[in-house]
């Protein structure tokens, strides 16, 4: 199976990698929704909204920044490099991600979309200046809210919270990149979250070949051409290892 996948990645291109939180997982990081995920400890209502934001900010700011810290000690782990390794064989074109933990940029991917935002940065409610989430940190610690140095307004975490549109530049370059490309490998993602669920399906629809890489059955399944269960720090290298036997055999 893997190598039927290795096969396709060399042969469909462009190869577009989209990857959602069952990723990070083997770094460490909780996914949300699974039974001892992030949303089982901490009501989405309360702390994952723009409404809670907007009621209760540093409540909000406190969890986020407890995230932070725990993303701030996280590495990539073996699934990330895999992507990385096959991006620099120009084996992969891109990585769209659900996640905002940075760990596909610090794993050495260069063209990666995050279409949830990010935790490394907060951006102001009010002109949209961002700025390091370090520093609203430390001015948390200090007992006060982060505030915009440029219009005083209240600075919020990077991310996309529940109600909210996703980030239209970030979305286009998603939607493009899974409009043209060949192969569509799917890395640790429920499928479950739209509109990023809808990608697979725009894929296949444009004639792409969709490939899922997951511990648990998704939402697209049926669309697949293949679907492997397993970690992704587990089966990415062995992506990688086909390839490399692939590059080492003579030409003809």
């Amino acid at each position: 199976m893997v190598s039927d996948l290795a096969a396709l990645v060399r042969e469909r291109q462009p190869c577009v990698v989209l990857t959602g939180a069952g990723i990070s997982t083997e770094s460490g990081i909780p996914d949300f929704r699974s039974p001892s995920g992030i949303w089982a400890e901490y009501d989405p209502m309360e702390y994952g909204t723009i409404a809670a934001f907007r009621r209760d900010p540093v409540k909000v700011w406190e969890f986020y920044a407890l995230r932070f810290q725990m993303l701030s000690t996280a590495e990539p782990n073996a699934g990330h490099l895999a992507l990385a390794d096959l991006e620099h064989r120009g084996l992969v074109e891109a990585v769209v991600t659900q996640n905002v933990d940075g760990l596909h940029q610090r794993a050495g991917s260069r063209r990666v979309v995050e279409v949830h935002g990010n935790l490394r940065e907060a951006r102001c409610a009010g002109c949209g200046t961002l700025g390091p989430i370090e520093e609203m940190a430390a001015v948390l610690r200090a007992g006060a809210l982060p505030r915009c140095g440029r219009c005083g307004g209240l600075r919020r975490p990077n991310v996309v919270l529940f109600e909210e549109l996703l980030p239209a530049s970030a979305y286009e370059q998603a939607e493009a990149a899974c409009r043209e490309c060949g192969v569509l490998l799917v890395v640790g993602s429920s499928l479950e979250v739209h509109p990023v669920a809808g990608l697979p399906v725009l894929a296949v629809e444009r004639g792409a070949r969709l490939i899922i890489v997951n511990r648990e059955e998704t939402a697209c399944d049926a669309l697949a051409d293949l679907v492997l269960r397993g970690e992704a720090g587990t089966v990415l290298p062995e992506i990688v290892r086909a390839a490399e036997g692939a590059a080492a055999l003579p030409a003809g």
